[in-house]
């Protein structure tokens, strides 16, 4: 009497119903539809919206009317005109004119703050060989036990650095709020109370502003919505 092989048991994971369904494909391949076409739309109407904005300021300023509309004539002249006052600026003639200008700013009690504040942040965002927020770290904060990323700064100055309890180095670091990270907390701390972290400005705003949902090695969202559209793969029969 010839014995037959029992049948193998089944697997419990492939035995496991998977959403393969009409209704599953169509919802999967919206949201990668929505994750495609989203930021793609949003990037092209702020990029329209920017070059809209320029191009209406730049009517008011600028006496050359063409005979037709053409969207980017703004930005463009912007760009070149920005770019001859900076050469100008670099030559003596320009650096002169400058000082000039800033002097009769200098006889304006209002305006010589705004200007000089205005000035200060801006040579300090668009400085090459600048410090401030290129840098990130973790404190302790709100209390033990809990850490949060900062952004360092540059130490306090002399003026303040006298005040400060110890004589220890101290360190500015701005801690940003979730999710909006334009405003938050200045303040000073020891350096040692300061962990830096190998980490870029930009990946650490985008993880404050996602509350931790985009991380800096996150796969992208769009490879792993292709994925679960995939048909799955028929299961091969033992060769007898």
């Amino acid at each position: 009497m010839d014995q037959t092989t029992p049948p193998p048991l089944p697997n419990p994971a492939e035995a496991a119903p998977r959403a393969t369904g009409i209704g599953a494909r169509i919802r999967n391949w919206f949201l990668t539809g929505v994750v495609v076409a989203g930021p793609l739309a949003i990037t092209i109407y702020l990029v329209w919206w920017f070059v809209d904005t320029v191009d209406n300021w730049v009517r008011k300023i600028v006496p050359i009317r063409l005979p037709f509309e053409l969207p980017g004539f703004g930005v463009v002249f912007a760009f070149l005109g920005l770019t001859l006052l900076g050469f100008l600026a670099a030559n003596l003639a320009g650096r002169t004119l400058i000082a000039l200008g800033e002097a009769i700013l200098e006889q304006m009690p209002i305006i010589r703050s705004i200007y000089k504040s205005v000035k200060q942040i801006f040579e300090t965002l668009f400085s090459r060989n600048g410090t401030s927020f290129r840098k990130v770290g973790l404190i302790e904060f709100p209390n033990k036990g809990m850490w949060t990323l900062v952004f360092i700064s540059a130490p306090p100055p002399e003026q303040v650095a006298h005040g400060l309890p110890t004589r220890e180095p101290y360190l500015s670091v701005f801690l940003p709020c979730t999710p909006n990270p334009t405003t938050g907390f200045y303040f000073f701390l020891p350096a040692r109370d300061i962990i830096e972290v190998a980490l870029s400005p930009d990946a650490a705003a985008k993880l404050i502003m996602s509350c931790g949902v985009i991380q800096p090695d996150a796969l992208p969202l769009v490879a792993s919505s292709l994925e679960t559209t995939k048909e799955p793969k028929p299961i091969e029969e033992d060769a007898a």
